[in-house]
């Protein structure tokens, strides 16, 4: 059979074009093959998390037809709360009552738990106020006023003459400024730089330490799917639980503003708004230091959330009684270890880092056309990439000489375990607490090299170590030494034949002599960790200096980009309170269409396609749910507000500041919105209006909450 001739034009075509366009087409992580030349930065790509202080109404007057006064932003602000030191909350009724996130509320209920009770389990219901739960050291910060202080901090930089006495002089300067106002267990005020110190905003905030819970569901279905369906939509979680404040004569808090209940909730193209406190982003970072966080800052991050993950799981498997409080930590770091995994991903996407390098270069036009904009901070960029490079070359350093579970051999450990004994042994001669009996010292060093200890494995991460110190640091004397001067097995053979370590005999025999002998053994491992110890020193105080110095230069950097744009883009986030606005909206994933909203169907879907196996089991009362419980009703939902950890438990609300929901989480899409934020496929997931008042009314039967809810008023 012949050939199609028109197909074999379009293929060669094809090729044709795609040579061509070698040098400037990539594979993107979330795009099909682009044109990086194409690429343009987008309208929001630093995110909408915008400042109470500079709310952006001409903003929402023109995409949504909606001009809030000040009178609106004031009721939003005084009704949204920070919940301790790690979420988001809101005001619900004038009786106090405070709505946030389960996962926000699961430490809180483990504090809470009393001999025989399993709220975990089965959930918490205060059904009277007197059943209201205190929650040792919980509080809760309410914003009451904001000032700008930004001359005044920027007038005191004048007078700095290096890097190191511009961060004294804003440090102390902030102090100063604090020490202004009153600061007790109920009032205090902070200051926080926006745009890396072109904006110095000062925060009054007044905290209420009485919070007691109301009400939380079980466990499993505050955090259904567990980590599975973590950062994942499709989603059906009861991510919800609810608090109340009293004032000082124990007396639910009267309260002015809080958020009205919506009954009927979100609705798939409806305008809404996540007013909350965002922990932190780097959307405003030059690329380079985004380059620098994807090399080094998140690999490391993400390998030293893995050993905690170990650690706690060795743990709750030795000791499942401390399985409770040992469960919420390592929940946290279940999540963590995922969003950092996606935002390196994000960062290894070269779409998206195309998109800042194109705002960069765009900035960087802009301040050089301009001679008083470029006399100021023309430098800016290349004084953070001198720094960031250096940092980079002192970061592979550190690495080579570091030695630790994941990537070296096991003969570090052991030499560095023998280390501590000589130097205990020292101290012994002095301090008797420190002294070992013949017996605990030969037990101790038996247990340096179990049985089975994997010569092989560990030989050939010896052999890997060696060839990261030749690439490191070349032939430098020290890798010479450690080496004699060898590669590859000649040196590792070499290295086990001049070492101590191997040997449960050898190392007996050594330490007896004393410490002294110990430690001028000459031991290969030994000396590697002597003069790794003394040069990872060296290199942390530079790193500080450079730190330093990169500091100095981000001011300078949020100063330019401040005065190029203004208040059009909004500065990271530093979790102080910011409103995003956004709209009820589904998206496109895995070749097919995520709802914007979910029923309490899926739930039920998930459990069953699963078997009920955890982590998508369920408490009976979902399987065996009272008639008037309706599946039907919404559940979670989707929207096109700009959310990252911190903003866990913030209200979401609609144009008459209703509540229509509560945030809990955001797609797996939009974990690179540490620095990138794309409106076409991040979401904020949230909890529904109508889902959770179905649930606490018809499936825990705690109607007095319900009534709560819709009224704003508590019945007693």
């Amino acid at each position: 059979m012949n050939s199609c001739p028109i197909l074999t034009k379009l293929f060669i075509l094809l090729a044709v074009s795609l040579l061509i366009c070698q040098s400037s087409v990539t594979f993107s992580q979330t795009n099909d093959w682009v044109n990086l030349d194409t690429v343009k930065a987008g309208r929001f790509d630093m995110g909408k998390m915008w400042t109470f202080e500079f709310p952006p109404t001409e903003y929402f007057s023109e995409e949504y037809g909606f001009t809030p006064d000040k009178e609106w932003y004031n009721h939003v602000q005084l009704a949204t709360l920070k919940f301790a030191n790690y979420c988001s909350a809101s005001f619900v009724s004038e009786d106090g009552l405070i709505m946030t996130n389960h996962h926000c509320a699961r430490e809180s209920v483990s504090e809470i738990i009393g001999e025989g009770e399993e709220f975990h389990k089965d959930g918490f219901i205060a059904w009277e106020l007197s059943e209201e739960r205190p929650v040792p050291g919980l509080y809760v910060d309410q914003c009451i006023g904001i000032e700008d202080v930004s001359e005044e901090i920027h007038k005191a930089l004048e007078s700095a003459e290096s890097d190191s006495e511009r961060l004294m002089i804003e440090s102390e300067k902030i102090a100063e400024i604090e020490s202004r106002y009153p600061s007790d267990e109920e009032t205090f005020a902070k200051v926080t730089p926006l745009y890396f110190g072109g904006k110095y905003s000062l925060y009054f905030y007044k905290r209420f330490n009485d919070v007691r819970l109301v009400f939380a569901p079980e466990s499993q279905a505050g955090y259904f799917g567990g980590d599975y369906d973590n950062f994942t939509y499709p989603r059906y979680n009861l991510d919800c639980s609810f608090f109340r404040v009293y004032d000082k004569d124990g007396n639910p808090l009267k309260v002015d503003h809080y958020f009205k209940w919506s009954e009927s909730g979100a609705e798939p193209g409806e305008v809404v708004f996540v007013p909350g406190n965002p922990g932190s982003t780097n959307r405003l970072s030059t690329v380079a230091q985004l380059e620098y966080a994807r090399d080094f800052t998140y690999p490391q991050t993400i390998q030293l959330v893995e050993s905690f993950i170990q650690f706690l799981e060795g743990i709750i498997k030795e000791d499942p009684e401390a399985s409770n409080y040992l469960n919420d930590q390592l929940l946290n770091y279940y999540n963590s270890k995922k969003a950092y995994g996606g935002m390196l991903q994000g960062l290894q996407d070269p779409v998206s880092m195309q998109k800042k390098r194109v705002f960069e270069n765009d900035l960087k036009e802009k301040v050089q056309s301009d001679a008083i904009l470029s006399s100021k901070y023309g430098n800016t960029w290349t004084e953070i990439e001198i720094a960031i490079g250096e940092m980079k070359k002192l970061m592979n350093e550190q690495s080579a000489l570091s030695y630790n579970n994941f990537d070296s051999p096991e003969y570090f450990m052991i030499a560095g375990q023998l280390i501590q004994i000589a130097e205990d042994l020292k101290l012994s001669e002095s301090d008797s607490s420190y002294a070992y009996t013949d017996d605990e010292l030969n037990e101790t060093i038996d247990a340096l090299m179990p049985e089975d200890f994997d010569f092989d494995k560990n030989n050939e991460l010896l052999k890997s170590k060696i060839e990261l110190l030749y690439k490191t640091f070349g032939e430098d004397e020290f890798v010479r030494k450690f080496t004699n001067g060898k590669k590859g097995n000649e040196a590792v053979e070499d290295i086990l034949g001049r070492s101590i370590v191997t040997s449960i005999e050898k190392m007996n025999k050594i330490v007896k002599e004393g410490p002294d002998a110990l430690l001028n053994s000459g031991d290969p491992f030994i000396e590697f960790i002597q003069y790794s110890d003394q040069k990872s020193e060296l290199i942390s105080v530079r790193i500080d200096e450079l730190a330093t110095n990169e500091a100095s230069s981000n001011q300078k950097l949020g100063r330019v980009l401040f005065e190029v744009y203004g208040t059009s883009i909004p500065p990271d986030a530093t979790f102080t309170l910011r409103i995003s606005d956004g709209i009820v909206k589904g998206f496109d994933y895995n070749g097919t269409i995520a709802p914007p909203i979910t029923t309490f169907y899926g739930m039920l879907d998930r459990y069953y396609s699963f078997d009920g196996e955890f982590p998508w089991n369920l408490h009976e009362r979902w399987l065996d749910a009272p008639e008037e419980f309706d599946f039907s009703t919404p559940f979670n939902f989707v929207a096109t507000c700009d959310v990252v950890g911190g903003n866990s438990g913030s209200p979401i609300i609609n144009k008459d500041a209703e509540i229509v929901g509560v945030a809990f989480d955001g797609n797996i899409q939009s974990l690179p919105g540490d620095f990138i934020y794309d409106p076409e496929v991040n979401r904020s997931v949230g909890v529904h209006s109508a889902g959770m008042l179905e649930a606490i009314k018809d499936l825990y039967k705690f109607e007095k909450l319900a009534e709560e809810l819709k009224v704003g008023k508590n019945s007693d």
